[in-house]
């Protein structure tokens, strides 16, 4: 359930990881608020962390990918930040850079609300590692990394999307990217051969911010089978799920979809993950022998 540090997906666009000092490290918020303000790494670690379980994504994850991990981040809200800073009328977005000058624009409204937006200095009970961003990075539940987690973070622009492009928008993607409602099969994998008989099923499924209220599991083309949820500490965090069915001997096709907590249940439409996320359910062939 929870994914180690070492093995959290990563996604780079620079040769080389940035090496920020954290003595030298400063956060600085402007544009459209009351009154810019500039933080230390020192002022921020002293306000005490606060945490939280959050699984993050890549828009660029096909169904079925592995570009999806859960991890306990700890830092400090950025909408207290924010509130400090002050924020003017007609602001909907916040313009991150990184400290080696990657962007994204993230919707204002994401970092203003209950959710635990953050800036994070930690992950798994450690110091946040160089290679996810250290000193501090950006943690949005439920929109896609390229619109929210920027790392090496430094500078936070409150701003309007019509007044600036990002990194990746420039690039064909599109200027928000809410997380889609997914799952995934992890047992079997695929091609996989098990016993004949009594098999369990399981793997994960998440909609952050909104949570999942319900996995289905079709064995063969048959019926939609119910799975069993396990516990999760909020709908922030993908939830595994597990089925047990019988196997004849042969050739048997798996296939999993999941519903959010606002009732919408995943499209069985393939598209591909431009320009906001790939769509359609994960399919396992596997045998019985």
């Amino acid at each position: 359930w929870r994914t180690p540090n070492e093995t959290f997906f990563r996604i780079d666009t620079a040769l080389s990881v940035p090496t920020v000092s954290p003595e030298e490290w400063r956060l600085r918020i402007y544009g459209m608020v009351d009154r810019e303000l500039e933080f230390s790494y020192e002022d921020l670690v002293s306000r005490g962390l606060q945490g939280a379980w959050i699984t993050l994504c890549c828009v660029s994850n096909p169904t079925g990918g592995d570009l999806v991990g859960n991890a306990w981040w700890g830092g400090v809200p950025i909408r207290e930040l924010l509130a400090e800073a002050g924020l003017q009328p007609g602001a909907d977005a916040v313009k991150q850079t990184s400290a080696d000058g990657w962007t994204c624009g993230t919707p204002l409204a994401a970092l203003t609300d209950k959710r635990n937006a953050m800036v994070a200095f930690a992950m798994n009970g450690a110091p946040l590692p160089v290679e996810h961003g250290f000193p501090a990075r950006i943690v949005v539940p439920a929109h896609y990394g390229y619109v929210s987690a920027t790392k090496w973070v430094t500078d936070l622009e409150v701003t309007r999307f019509a007044d600036f492009d990002a990194y990746w928008t420039t690039r064909g993607w599109a200027e928000q990217a809410p997380v889609k409602t997914a799952s995934r099969i992890d047992v079997p994998r695929q091609g996989a051969t098990v016993g004949v008989g009594v098999a369990r099923f399981g793997g994960v499924a998440w909609a952050q911010h909104r949570g999942i209220s319900r996995v289905e599991v079709q064995l063969d083309g048959g019926p939609w089978q119910e799975a069993v949820l396990g516990g999760v500490a909020g709908v922030d965090t993908w939830v595994q799920w597990s089925l047990t069915a019988n196997l004849d001997a042969g050739d048997h096709v798996l296939v999993v979809r999941a519903t959010d907590k606002l009732g919408r249940t995943q499209t069985g439409v393939r598209r591909d993950v431009v320009p906001d996320g790939a769509t359609g359910w994960h399919t396992v062939e596997f045998t019985a022998s």
